[in-house]
């Protein structure tokens, strides 16, 4: 983050019908698949979505599934998305390939445990999290109302509420921040894919409200609606996969914190928890998010290094931003004491080993609400107390 305390920063969100989401749905539906069957199935799937082409790649090692299974689930997702165009549909005018083998047995060997070895790290490779009070959920401002105003948009695109406009959509938001904090937004991007039969005015006058429901109204107290793009380029209808080529793991600012933090370079989706790029990052999340709520500081930034076939972390970097070495020190004690960050640690502390990640494919894997099933399972803030 910068060091200056007056600035504008932008981030933005692609809805679960950009082509690389609809990658990703598909590869976490994949991991969905396998967990569901076998809870310690391993899983690395990679999807290409173009025009009327799906095709499924990696490596697995679970149960026996069927690949027409895998198709209709996958045919499945395409439908709950929204797609039925020429170009692009969840019926058999889109065909589905899948080349999905055993994993590796020299990877395998590096992270299987043994009677005398831990579970290793999938893979080697930093990992970050960070929270900040900016906003309830404790995410920068510009990314979480990038996403929440494509979650509504979708939210009422599926109910019938919003009419002509289709699934492939992309939202930006740039924030003035005055000493340090988010003041008010500068200006708004929306551009959507949209039905042949209407015009740019009409779908201005579509999505414009889905600003006002979005981002709370002392954020847009002096809004210039002349800041305020909506598809800017003029007409969105050739979108999605038949647009341009969507592939898994194109989209890790999206899903993480919009730029306002660092990332490690890894991808989360179609990754099974043994993979740290994905599930250190949920832990480092978690931790950073209880400090924050913990009040001991204003926001929190961790990093997470592993080896493959290594179970304990190589390194724990903790930047409170304050400047309080004492503090810092403090907690990352605390950290080291408290949390197990191993593979096997963190996926039995977040309980990771669950079919649980179609729905972190799209609108961020952080700042959502911990549901009853596991889901979002590192958004809780049950270790407040640890730092207090």
């Amino acid at each position: 983050m910068t060091n200056l305390k007056n600035y504008l920063f932008t981030s933005e969100s692609v809805s679960e019908g950009h082509p690389d989401k609809v990658s990703d749905r598909i590869s976490d539906m994949v991991v969905d698949s396998y967990l569901s069957s076998d809870p310690f199935s391993r899983v690395a799937c990679e999807t290409l979505t173009t025009t009327n082409k799906i095709i499924l790649a990696g490596e697995v090692s679970g149960p026996q599934i069927k690949k027409d299974d895998l198709i209709e689930k996958a045919r499945n997702c395409i439908k709950d998305i929204g797609y039925d165009q020429d170009g692009f549909s969840w019926k058999e005018s889109t065909k589905i390939e899948i080349y999905l083998h055993s994993q590796s047995a020299d990877i395998a060997r590096g992270i299987d445990s043994t009677s005398n070895k831990d579970q290793g790290a999938g893979d080697q490779g930093i990992m970050f999290g960070f929270a900040c009070n900016e906003t309830e959920v404790l995410m920068p401002a510009p990314i979480h109302y990038s996403h929440q105003i494509l979650k509504l948009m979708a939210e009422d695109r599926k109910s019938g509420k919003l009419m002509n406009i289709e699934p492939d959509s992309k939202s930006q938001i740039t924030f003035e921040y005055i000493n340090g904090k988010p003041a008010r937004v500068k200006s708004v991007v929306i551009s959507s894919q949209h039905s042949p039969d209407v015009s740019q005015q009409h779908v201005r006058d579509l999505l414009r409200p889905y600003i006002f429901k979005s981002i709370p109204k002392n954020f847009l107290d002096g809004f210039n609606e002349d800041e305020l793009y909506v598809n800017p380029t003029g007409n969105f209808v050739i979108g999605g996969p038949d647009g341009d080529c969507g592939l898994t793991g194109r989209k890790i600012i999206v899903d993480t914190y919009g730029g306002a933090a660092p990332h490690g370079g890894g991808a989360f989706s179609g990754k099974d928890p043994t993979k740290v790029d994905r599930s250190a990052a949920y832990a480092a999340r978690y931790i950073a998010k209880n400090i924050v709520a913990s009040k001991i500081s204003n926001k929190c930034l961790i990093q997470i290094a592993y080896a493959i076939g290594v179970s304990k972390p190589l390194s724990i970097y903790v930047d409170l931003f304050d400047k309080d070495f004492e503090k810092n020190q403090f907690v990352t004690e605390k950290i080291k004491k408290n949390f197990d960050l191993s593979p096997r640690g963190i996926r039995e502390m977040l309980n990771l080993n669950k079919p649980i990640y179609q729905k972190t494919s799209a609108y961020g894997h952080f700042g959502r609400i911990p549901e009853n099933n596991g889901s979002f399972s590192w958004e809780k803030t049950d270790k407040i107390s640890v730092f207090t």
